[in-house]
Formats: C-alpha cells, structure tokens, sequence
C-alpha cells in the first residue's frame, strides 16, 4: 500500500469515527457536564494598575485602587427622596445602634447580670501592682453628674444639615447621614450584620438593596476614585466577603458588579484569608470584631477551614449601646439623649472610642469632658464623672448577656448549600449521577469508617469524591470535625430520623447561645482537625476590625486566652500571641490591604470571572473559580 493509499484510507476512518459520535449525539448519550470552554480564560491578564478592591462592611465601605496606600472609606448608607414626602408617617429611617430582642420583658434582668459577672471579672482580677481593683459604683458618679449643666462655647455651630434644595434623588456617605428628619429622605444601610439588609419595612426588599448598593459603589468610583463608569470595561474588581456567606447574596453582589457597574472581571475571597495576606501571615486565627457582627475563623497557609468559621451577632455597635445604658446608669449630664437620633448615635460613637478601655490599671473617678455640635444648635460643653463605666462596656463583649439581647440568633455556622436552579450541575447532582459501579466501591470502602455524625458546622467540608471540573482551586483541602461529612451516594445509610432531630436540636442551642468573645476564640481553635493545626493558631491569634480598638486590648484578651486554653495545651503551647496591630496597621484596614496583595499574586490570575462568563455561564462560574469551596 502507497503512502498516498495510506492517508486516505486514515481520512475514512476518522470520518467514520465523526458520523459515529453525530450517532451518539443523536442518541442522547451524555455529553460532559460543563462545556470546556470554562476551562481557561482567553483575555489578556489583568494588571494590579487596573483593579479595584472593595470591602463593604455593615457600617463603612473601603474601596480603592490595588496600587493605592490606603482606601477610600465611606459611610455605608443611603438617603433617598421618598415618593410621598407630604403623608404623616412616610419616613422611614434604617435603625443604627437599635435592634431586635433588647425591649423583652427578660431584657433588663439578663443585662443586671451580665453586668454582675462583668463586675466579678473586673474584681477577681489583679492590677499590675498586685492589688485588687476597688469597684466604683454608678451612685458615686450620679451624684456629681446629676448636678451638671452644660456651658455654651458658641452660639451656632459651624454643622450644617446636607442641603437639598436641588431635591436629589438620592445622597450617600456623609452627606446622607446629614440630611435633616424634615427634608423628606429615607435612610438605608444596605448592609446589616455582614448580610444583605433585607427587611419587610421600606427598602427591604432584594432589588432595593441592591439598586442601594449600586448607588453607593457607583458613587464612591466616580466621586471618590475619579473613575467615570465607561471606563471600567478595563478593570478587574477583588470583592471581599464574609466566611460564612449567603450564597445567593454573593451571587446577587457578582451579577451587579459585572452585568449593571460594568468591570470587565471579578475575583470573589473570604475576609479572613484576606487580613491575614495583609498581615503577612501565613496562618492564623483570625477574629475579625466590626461594627455589627465578629466573625472567628482558623486559616492556614491561605485555606480557610470550614468547621471553625462562627459568627457572633454582636459588635462594636452592641458596647456602644451598652456603654450609653451605663452612662444613663451614672446620671450623663446630656439628658436628651436618644437612640433614636442619628446625631446622638454617632456622638455615643465618638464618647465610646474615646474613653473605654480594657485596661485593668486604670480605676477610681475620673473627670471628662466633651462637646455637642449639632446642626442647627450651639456648641456645648459637658463635664462629668466615670468610673468602671469606661471597662465594662467593653467587657461586654466577654460577657455578651450584658447586651440584653433577647430571642435572638447570636450564633451563625456555616449550612450546607442547598442547591441553585441556575446550577444544576453542582456536586449535589455530580454525586447523584455517579455509576453504580463506582457507588457500589466507594460504599464498600465507606462502611470501613463510617463519619462521624455531623458536626455544629453542619455541611461537607472536604468534598470527597468531588470531580475534576471543580478546576485548579478546587485543590483547597477544608479540615476539622466535618472532615467526613461527605455527600454520599444514594446507597449511603442515612440517618434515622431520630438522630437527625437531635442534631438539629444541638445546632438550634447551640445558634442560641451568646458566645463570649474569649470563648468563641476557643471553640474556633477546637474545631481544627489536628493538634498542630491548634497550637499554630494558639500562637497567632490575629484581631482586625474596628470594634476592639480599646486601650488594653491586646493584653486583656491574651490573658483571658491563656487562663481558659485547655491544660494539655497550655503546656505544650509555647506563647499565646495576641496581634492586635500587625506591621502597625489600622486593623480596621487590614481585609482590604489583603485584597490589594490578592492583586499583585500571579496565582490570582486564574481566579478572575470575566464579564462574558458570568454572562454564558452564571454562578457555575463561581463553583469553578473561587479559591474557596462554593
């Protein structure tokens, strides 16, 4: 046979070989689940000059350029002009240092005696001298400030409310939380607790919030970055989020970013894996305490694990609350006071970052002093007295009965995903559809060591016999108690009924239970799977977020840690690190420098989400490219 005979008898039989596969196709045998045009991106690589890091917190937003020193930082709220200004009633004001559960019938009890363990604590503890502190009472403080009237330093202050005489449809940041009650403006803070701010009130549905958000960013970009929208087809956007996430927040977050603002591509991470790149720490625990919400969570070597992430509902704005109930408590002279009034909640805000601290040295009477100035009013002067006021506030936040929160979720774990119909293709259905030939293996070696029953976390952390189409980060290797907890094929043993109510039943106590801050940290550490792991997280316990900025902090928690880490590793455990300040950064920065050093890494590339994806492929996209399991 010639060769000319050769290739032409080759060309037959790769034609064969394509009516063969027309056949299949015909047919309708399977064909692979995800189209290989995920598999690699072809746009040119994004460089860190053109991308975006944003980090929206319940309270502040900070965004800015990967290539800038510091971000932006804004005011996380919205004013809009509501539809019938002139209708009694029609405002409508997001509240900022009220919430749910504090004007229970049990609320005053519980916080008497948070206030009573507080106290103990204060007492029990030695100063650096080797004395024990003496208590102050409130009666002390009272009877000197009940006495008190302000002095006026200025007959008008120099404040004054935003002015909306060009009636716009909406303000953000500083300008909208001056807005007056009587021009007509609805408030909104699109962010509550970490989550979207979804409520029955006005502006509480998904699309509002959203609309909100977008408001809010665009503006930030065009006002603050002096970046007209038309041109971010040529940026990349790295949005930070929390660990425990809502998946379809985060989705509802990357559709807008993309498809209504308009980046070219987006890069989704977790807050904590981002502080601690921007603390330059390879591992650690971190304890990220905001405005809202503290949320704990063990990373090592840029993984975060699944089974430690907790969220406590409670945070700098909860001891801000607290510290005005104490203040009260001591005769405050600025007897107007309301927490109804946004003017006062942001002066409660300053008195707060002013004078608490977690230092036990400094104790007895002190006199203060501050000013009010209010738009529209004089500045005044206040003189009054504190004692323990300034510590237990605070220390509220070991003691969280203190709040008074009553009925409510204190405790958030991560769930299990419970599907997505715009994803059908997710490990639910990979694992359903595997053949029975592989079923039946899996089981056999399953039964062999059966896992553990599920843990407080309550999802699959290490995703066993996941497929290949979960791409390159699909490689993040999840540890702790879950370890186990894999989905199973339909030939798995499934719980009876009885041990799935008494897990639901400890998950739901345990979802109710205010966790101290010292002994959240604790129970986060616990959940690593091995004691390496736990000693290395021992030994750098990473503190960000603004809400444990007191004097003292450092040192107080690191004291509580080492008295209440279990014995076994107090021995083993070198030194109990507490880093409040890593590199001598504002901890309330540090997710966000995080996110600046996410842009600059060559692995970063392969996690971007281009416009045109998300717009074929939708959250698949997410599944295939985060570098944490969706």
């Amino acid at each position: 046979m010639t060769q000319a005979e050769r290739e032409q008898e080759n060309g037959k039989e790769k034609e064969k070989d394509r009516e063969k596969e027309k056949e299949k196709e015909q047919r309708g045998v399977k064909r692979p689940i995800v189209p290989a045009a995920i598999a690699e991106p072809l746009q040119e690589p994004i460089q860190t000059t053109n991308i975006i890091v944003i980090h929206p917190g319940s309270k502040t937003l900070r965004i800015g350029r990967a290539t800038d020193n510091l971000p932006v930082a804004v005011p996380h709220v919205i004013a809009r002009r509501h539809k019938q200004p002139g209708q009694p009633g029609s405002r409508h004001e997001d509240p900022w240092l009220l919430r749910d559960g504090l004007n229970k019938p049990e609320s005053t009890e519980q916080r008497q005696n948070g206030i009573k363990m507080v106290d103990q604590a204060i007492w029990s503890k030695k100063m650096s001298n080797g004395i024990r502190r003496t208590p102050v009472s409130a009666e002390q403080a009272r009877a000197y400030n009940r006495q008190i009237r302000p002095a006026v330093l200025d007959p008008t202050a120099r404040v004054k409310w935003t002015n909306t005489s060009h009636k716009p449809e909406y303000l953000v940041g500083e300008e909208a939380l001056y807005v007056n009650t009587t021009d007509g403006y609805n408030l909104h803070w699109p962010i509550c607790r970490g989550q979207l701010n979804i409520h029955a009130g006005p502006g509480g549905s998904l699309t509002a919030v959203l609309a909100d958000l977008e408001a809010i960013w665009s503006h930030a970009l065009q006002k603050l970055l002096e970046m007209p929208l038309k041109d971010l087809k040529y940026y990349g956007c790295i949005l930070l989020v929390p660990d425990i996430y809502n998946r379809q927040h985060v989705k509802e977050m990357v559709n807008m970013l993309l498809n209504n603002i308009g980046f070219s591509a987006i890069v989704v991470h977790q807050e904590s894996v981002s502080a601690t790149y921007g603390s330059g720490l390879s591992s650690a625990c971190v304890v990220d305490v905001g405005d809202q919400k503290t949320s704990l969570c063990c990373v090592e070597d840029g993984v975060s694990h699944r089974s430690s992430r907790l969220c406590l509902a409670y945070g700098g704005s909860d001891v801000t609350r607290c510290f005005f109930w104490l203040l009260q408590r001591a005769g405050f002279p600025y007897r107007e006071c309301q927490l109804t009034n946004r003017m006062d909640c942001m002066l409660l805000q300053q008195l707060k970052e002013t004078f608490c601290h977690l230092d036990q040295d400094i104790s007895g009477l002190q006199d203060h002093e501050f000013r009010t100035r209010f738009p529209e009013c004089p500045v005044l002067l206040y003189q009054f007295r504190l004692g323990d006021e300034k510590l237990q506030a605070p220390m509220a936040l070991f003691y969280p009965a203190t709040f008074g929160i009553v009925g409510q979720k204190m405790t958030s774990l991560q769930l299990r995903s419970q599907g997505d119909s715009e994803d059908p293709h997710d490990e639910h259905y990979l694992l359903s559809t595997q053949s029975k030939q592989d079923q039946s293996s899996k089981t056999t070696t399953d039964r062999k060591s059966l896992p553990k029953p599920l843990g407080f976390d309550g999802e699959s952390s290490s995703q066993c016999g996941e497929p290949s189409e979960r791409g390159l980060h699909s490689q993040e290797v999840e540890l702790g108690h879950a370890q186990g907890e894999c989905l199973m094929g339909g030939s798995e043993v499934e719980d009876s009924p009885s041990a799935l109510l008494s897990r639901r039943t400890a998950m739901s106590q345990f979802e109710g239970k205010a966790l101290g801050l010292d002994k959240a940290i604790l129970h986060c550490i616990d959940c690593c799977a091995s004691d390496e792991t736990k000693r290395k997280m021992y030994s750098s316990i990473l503190v960000v977020g603004g809400g444990l900025l007191f004097h003292g902090a450092q040192d107080f928690l690191q004291h509580r840690i080492l008295n209440k880490m279990p014995p076994s590793f107090r021995r083993v455990v070198e030194n109990v690190e507490v880093i409040t300040r890593p590199k001598d950064m504002d901890p309330q920065l540090i997710p966000w420098k995080g996110g600046a050093v996410l842009a600059c890494l060559d692995t970063t590339q392969e996690m971007w989400i281009h416009q045109q994806e998300w717009q074929r492929f939708g959250v698949r996209m997410l599944r295939e490219r985060a570098a944490f399991v969706w």
